[in-house]
Protein backbone atom coordinates (compact mmCIF):
# COMPACT_ATOMS: atom_id res chain seq x y z
CA UNK A 1 0.00 0.00 0.00
CA UNK A 2 1.45 3.36 -1.05
CA UNK A 3 2.13 5.87 1.65
CA UNK A 4 0.00 8.92 1.71
CA UNK A 5 2.05 12.01 0.77
CA UNK A 6 1.19 15.67 0.70
CA UNK A 7 2.46 18.36 -1.57
CA UNK A 8 2.88 21.93 -0.35
CA UNK A 9 2.77 24.52 -3.12
CA UNK A 10 4.35 27.93 -2.54
CA UNK A 11 3.72 30.49 -5.31
CA UNK A 12 5.25 33.96 -5.68
CA UNK A 13 2.55 36.16 -7.26
CA UNK A 14 5.02 38.80 -8.25
CA UNK A 15 7.38 36.61 -10.22
CA UNK A 16 5.07 33.69 -10.93
CA UNK A 17 7.61 31.23 -9.52
CA UNK A 18 6.02 28.16 -7.99
CA UNK A 19 7.77 25.86 -5.52
CA UNK A 20 6.48 22.43 -4.50
CA UNK A 21 7.50 20.43 -1.46
CA UNK A 22 6.29 16.91 -0.86
CA UNK A 23 6.21 15.54 2.67
CA UNK A 24 4.96 12.38 4.24
CA UNK A 25 1.98 12.03 6.55
CA UNK A 26 4.13 11.56 9.67
CA UNK A 27 6.16 14.65 8.98
CA UNK A 28 2.99 16.60 8.30
CA UNK A 29 1.53 15.45 11.63
CA UNK A 30 4.77 16.37 13.46
CA UNK A 31 4.83 19.77 11.83
CA UNK A 32 1.24 20.52 12.69
CA UNK A 33 1.70 19.18 16.23
CA UNK A 34 4.83 21.26 16.73
CA UNK A 35 3.08 24.34 15.38
CA UNK A 36 0.13 23.81 17.72
CA UNK A 37 2.22 22.86 20.78
CA UNK A 38 4.75 25.70 20.46
CA UNK A 39 2.49 28.33 22.11
CA UNK A 40 1.62 25.83 24.86
CA UNK A 41 5.30 25.09 25.54
CA UNK A 42 6.08 28.80 25.57
CA UNK A 43 3.25 29.38 28.03
CA UNK A 44 4.45 26.53 30.23
CA UNK A 45 8.00 27.89 30.13
CA UNK A 46 6.79 31.34 31.12
CA UNK A 47 4.73 29.80 33.95
CA UNK A 48 7.68 27.73 35.24
CA UNK A 49 9.89 30.80 35.11
CA UNK A 50 7.32 32.80 37.08
CA UNK A 51 6.96 30.00 39.64
CA UNK A 52 10.75 29.89 40.05
CA UNK A 53 10.90 33.66 40.56
CA UNK A 54 8.08 33.48 43.09
CA UNK A 55 9.83 30.68 44.99
CA UNK A 56 13.08 32.69 44.98
CA UNK A 57 11.28 35.78 46.26
CA UNK A 58 9.58 33.75 48.99
CA UNK A 59 12.93 32.32 50.05
CA UNK A 60 14.48 35.79 50.17
CA UNK A 61 11.50 37.12 52.08
CA UNK A 62 11.78 34.34 54.66
CA UNK A 63 15.51 35.01 54.98
CA UNK A 64 14.91 38.74 55.44
CA UNK A 65 12.21 38.07 58.02
CA UNK A 66 14.62 35.81 59.91
CA UNK A 67 17.33 38.48 59.74
CA UNK A 68 14.87 41.12 60.89
CA UNK A 69 13.84 38.95 63.83
CA UNK A 70 17.51 38.42 64.70
CA UNK A 71 18.30 42.13 64.43
CA UNK A 72 15.22 43.01 66.45
CA UNK A 73 16.30 40.65 69.22
CA UNK A 74 19.86 42.01 69.10
CA UNK A 75 18.55 45.58 69.20
CA UNK A 76 16.32 44.81 72.18
CA UNK A 77 19.25 43.19 74.00
CA UNK A 78 21.47 46.20 73.29
CA UNK A 79 18.70 48.56 74.41
CA UNK A 80 18.36 46.63 77.68
CA UNK A 81 22.13 46.82 78.20
CA UNK A 82 22.15 50.55 77.54
CA UNK A 83 19.23 51.11 79.93
CA UNK A 84 20.99 49.04 82.61
CA UNK A 85 24.16 51.06 82.11
CA UNK A 86 22.21 54.32 82.33
CA UNK A 87 20.57 53.15 85.56
CA UNK A 88 23.98 52.20 86.97
CA UNK A 89 25.44 55.57 85.97
CA UNK A 90 22.52 57.42 87.60
CA UNK A 91 22.88 55.32 90.75
CA UNK A 92 26.62 55.93 90.98
CA UNK A 93 26.07 59.63 90.35
CA UNK A 94 23.62 59.81 93.25
CA UNK A 95 25.83 57.76 95.56
CA UNK A 96 28.91 59.83 94.79
CA UNK A 97 27.23 62.90 96.34
CA UNK A 98 28.75 62.59 99.82
CA UNK A 99 27.95 65.07 102.59
CA UNK A 100 30.44 67.98 102.29
CA UNK A 101 31.34 67.86 105.99
CA UNK A 102 32.20 64.16 105.69
CA UNK A 103 34.31 64.91 102.62
CA UNK A 104 36.26 67.57 104.55
CA UNK A 105 36.82 65.15 107.40
CA UNK A 106 37.92 62.39 105.03
CA UNK A 107 40.45 64.72 103.43
CA UNK A 108 42.05 65.25 106.85
CA UNK A 109 42.51 61.56 107.55
CA UNK A 110 46.03 60.14 107.27
CA UNK A 111 46.98 59.14 103.72
CA UNK A 112 47.38 55.50 104.81
CA UNK A 113 43.68 55.37 105.70
CA UNK A 114 42.56 57.06 102.47
CA UNK A 115 44.67 54.65 100.41
CA UNK A 116 42.87 51.71 102.00
CA UNK A 117 39.59 53.17 100.73
CA UNK A 118 40.75 53.34 97.12
CA UNK A 119 39.70 50.40 94.91
CA UNK A 120 42.49 48.58 93.16
CA UNK A 121 42.85 47.44 89.59
CA UNK A 122 43.29 49.09 86.25
CA UNK A 123 40.25 49.66 84.07
CA UNK A 124 40.26 47.48 80.94
CA UNK A 125 40.78 49.14 77.59
CA UNK A 126 37.52 50.30 76.08
CA UNK A 127 37.06 50.84 72.37
CA UNK A 128 36.49 54.45 71.46
CA UNK A 129 33.06 55.29 69.98
CA UNK A 130 34.73 56.64 66.82
CA UNK A 131 35.73 53.07 66.00
CA UNK A 132 32.09 52.32 65.28
CA UNK A 133 32.36 54.34 62.09
CA UNK A 134 35.39 52.51 60.76
CA UNK A 135 35.02 51.39 57.11
CA UNK A 136 35.98 47.81 58.02
CA UNK A 137 32.41 46.98 59.08
CA UNK A 138 30.79 45.22 56.16
CA UNK A 139 27.58 44.01 57.76
CA UNK A 140 25.13 44.79 60.55
CA UNK A 141 26.47 41.74 62.44
CA UNK A 142 29.87 43.43 62.65
CA UNK A 143 28.29 46.61 63.98
CA UNK A 144 26.21 44.75 66.58
CA UNK A 145 29.29 42.80 67.63
CA UNK A 146 31.28 45.99 68.05
CA UNK A 147 28.46 47.56 70.07
CA UNK A 148 28.34 44.51 72.34
CA UNK A 149 32.10 44.70 72.92
CA UNK A 150 31.87 48.41 73.66
CA UNK A 151 29.04 47.93 76.16
CA UNK A 152 30.91 45.09 77.88
CA UNK A 153 33.92 47.36 78.24
CA UNK A 154 31.75 50.09 79.72
CA UNK A 155 30.21 47.60 82.14
CA UNK A 156 33.68 46.52 83.28
CA UNK A 157 34.67 50.12 83.86
CA UNK A 158 31.45 50.78 85.77
CA UNK A 159 32.18 47.80 88.03
CA UNK A 160 35.55 49.34 88.92
CA UNK A 161 33.96 52.75 89.49
CA UNK A 162 31.27 51.11 91.64
CA UNK A 163 33.96 49.52 93.81
CA UNK A 164 35.63 52.90 94.26
CA UNK A 165 32.29 54.47 95.19
CA UNK A 166 31.59 51.61 97.63
CA UNK A 167 34.97 52.15 99.32
CA UNK A 168 34.48 55.92 99.44
CA UNK A 169 30.98 55.53 100.90
CA UNK A 170 32.31 53.11 103.51
CA UNK A 171 35.12 55.51 104.46
CA UNK A 172 32.70 58.45 104.66
CA UNK A 173 30.42 56.45 106.97
CA UNK A 174 33.42 55.38 109.11
CA UNK A 175 34.89 58.90 109.43
CA UNK A 176 34.05 60.59 112.80
CA UNK A 177 32.81 63.91 111.40
CA UNK A 178 30.08 65.02 113.84
CA UNK A 179 30.33 66.30 117.42
CA UNK A 180 29.52 63.56 119.95
CA UNK A 181 27.38 65.81 122.19
CA UNK A 182 26.12 69.36 122.71
CA UNK A 183 28.18 71.49 125.05
CA UNK A 184 31.27 73.69 125.09
CA UNK A 185 34.90 72.78 124.62
CA UNK A 186 36.58 72.89 128.02
CA UNK A 187 39.69 70.87 127.24
CA UNK A 188 41.60 70.66 123.94
CA UNK A 189 43.89 68.04 122.45
CA UNK A 190 47.63 68.28 123.25
CA UNK A 191 49.75 69.55 126.10
CA UNK A 192 47.94 71.25 129.01
CA UNK A 193 48.08 71.62 132.81
CA UNK A 194 46.61 68.69 134.69
CA UNK A 195 43.44 69.96 136.45
CA UNK A 196 44.27 67.91 139.56
CA UNK A 197 47.98 68.60 140.14
CA UNK A 198 48.72 71.55 137.82
CA UNK A 199 51.65 69.83 136.14
CA UNK A 200 52.10 69.70 132.31
CA UNK A 201 50.29 66.75 130.85
CA UNK A 202 49.37 65.46 127.41
CA UNK A 203 45.62 65.37 126.83
CA UNK A 204 44.72 62.64 124.32
CA UNK A 205 41.31 63.98 123.31
CA UNK A 206 38.69 66.67 123.76
CA UNK A 207 36.73 67.54 126.90
CA UNK A 208 33.20 68.72 126.08
CA UNK A 209 31.44 70.11 129.14
CA UNK A 210 27.73 69.36 129.32
CA UNK A 211 25.06 68.70 131.91
CA UNK A 212 24.87 65.22 133.34
CA UNK A 213 22.50 63.09 131.29
CA UNK A 214 23.13 64.98 128.06
CA UNK A 215 22.86 62.52 125.09
CA UNK A 216 26.07 61.21 123.53
CA UNK A 217 26.04 60.21 119.85
CA UNK A 218 28.17 57.91 117.71
CA UNK A 219 30.32 60.12 115.50
CA UNK A 220 30.48 57.52 112.71
CA UNK A 221 29.10 54.11 111.72
CA UNK A 222 30.73 51.24 113.54
CA UNK A 223 30.49 48.40 116.04
CA UNK A 224 30.65 48.86 119.81
CA UNK A 225 33.81 47.11 120.96
CA UNK A 226 33.34 47.62 124.70
CA UNK A 227 31.19 49.47 127.22
CA UNK A 228 32.22 49.39 130.86
CA UNK A 229 34.40 50.76 133.64
CA UNK A 230 37.97 51.66 132.61
CA UNK A 231 40.21 53.37 135.22
CA UNK A 232 40.52 57.15 134.91
CA UNK A 233 38.03 57.13 132.00
CA UNK A 234 35.27 55.99 134.33
CA UNK A 235 32.46 54.56 132.22
CA UNK A 236 34.06 54.19 128.77
CA UNK A 237 32.44 53.20 125.49
CA UNK A 238 34.67 52.24 122.55
CA UNK A 239 33.52 51.98 118.90
CA UNK A 240 35.48 50.44 116.03
CA UNK A 241 34.61 52.06 112.69
CA UNK A 242 36.79 50.16 110.24
CA UNK A 243 39.81 51.40 108.28
CA UNK A 244 41.71 51.36 111.60
CA UNK A 245 39.55 54.16 113.06
CA UNK A 246 38.43 53.90 116.73
CA UNK A 247 36.56 56.43 118.92
CA UNK A 248 36.37 56.50 122.75
CA UNK A 249 33.73 58.18 124.91
CA UNK A 250 34.69 58.60 128.60
CA UNK A 251 33.22 59.70 131.96
CA UNK A 252 29.74 58.51 130.90
CA UNK A 253 26.90 58.28 133.40
CA UNK A 254 25.26 55.32 131.62
CA UNK A 255 25.27 53.33 128.40
CA UNK A 256 22.64 52.85 125.72
CA UNK A 257 24.65 50.85 123.15
CA UNK A 258 26.09 47.49 124.16
CA UNK A 259 29.21 45.56 123.09
CA UNK A 260 28.79 43.96 119.64
CA UNK A 261 26.00 46.34 118.64
CA UNK A 262 26.24 48.04 115.25
CA UNK A 263 25.56 51.78 115.41
CA UNK A 264 25.03 54.50 112.83
CA UNK A 265 26.48 58.00 112.71
CA UNK A 266 24.34 60.24 114.93
CA UNK A 267 22.78 57.34 116.86
CA UNK A 268 22.34 57.70 120.64
CA UNK A 269 24.90 55.54 122.47
CA UNK A 270 25.24 56.92 126.04
CA UNK A 271 24.78 59.87 128.40
CA UNK A 272 27.23 62.45 129.75
CA UNK A 273 28.48 61.94 133.30
CA UNK A 274 31.38 62.59 135.65
CA UNK A 275 32.63 59.07 136.40
CA UNK A 276 36.33 58.30 136.77
CA UNK A 277 38.95 61.03 137.10
CA UNK A 278 36.79 64.06 136.34
CA UNK A 279 36.41 67.50 137.90
CA UNK A 280 32.86 67.88 136.65
CA UNK A 281 30.24 66.61 134.26
CA UNK A 282 31.73 66.36 130.76
CA UNK A 283 32.50 63.98 127.90
CA UNK A 284 36.05 62.93 127.13
CA UNK A 285 36.25 62.12 123.39
CA UNK A 286 39.18 60.44 121.62
CA UNK A 287 39.97 59.30 118.08
CA UNK A 288 42.73 56.87 117.16
CA UNK A 289 43.77 55.78 113.66
CA UNK A 290 45.77 52.57 113.36
CA UNK A 291 46.59 52.86 117.06
CA UNK A 292 47.85 56.44 116.83
CA UNK A 293 46.02 59.24 118.62
CA UNK A 294 44.52 61.86 116.31
CA UNK A 295 43.27 65.33 117.18
CA UNK A 296 39.47 64.88 116.96
CA UNK A 297 38.96 68.58 116.38
CA UNK A 298 40.35 68.40 112.84
CA UNK A 299 37.52 66.02 111.85
CA UNK A 300 34.55 67.70 113.53
CA UNK A 301 32.39 69.83 111.25
CA UNK A 302 28.75 68.98 112.09
CA UNK A 303 26.87 68.93 115.39
CA UNK A 304 24.48 66.01 116.03
CA UNK A 305 20.75 66.58 115.68
CA UNK A 306 18.92 67.35 118.94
Amino acid sequence: MARTRYTIVIANRGTGVVRRTTIGLRVAIYTVGLTLSLPILMGLGARWSALYEIATLRSRTASLELENTSYRAATEALTSQIQALQTAVDELGARSQIDPSAVKAMDRLPSSVKERAVGGGTPPAVMRPTALFAPSFGSPEDTFGMLRDLLKGLESNLMIVRKDVDHREALAAATPSIWPTHGWLSGSYGMRRDPFNGRPDFHSGLDISADKGRPVYATADGTVESAGRSGNYGNLLVIKHGFGIVTRYGHLSSFVAQPGQKVKKGELIAFVGATGRATGSHLHYEVTVNGRILNPLQLLFTKPTL
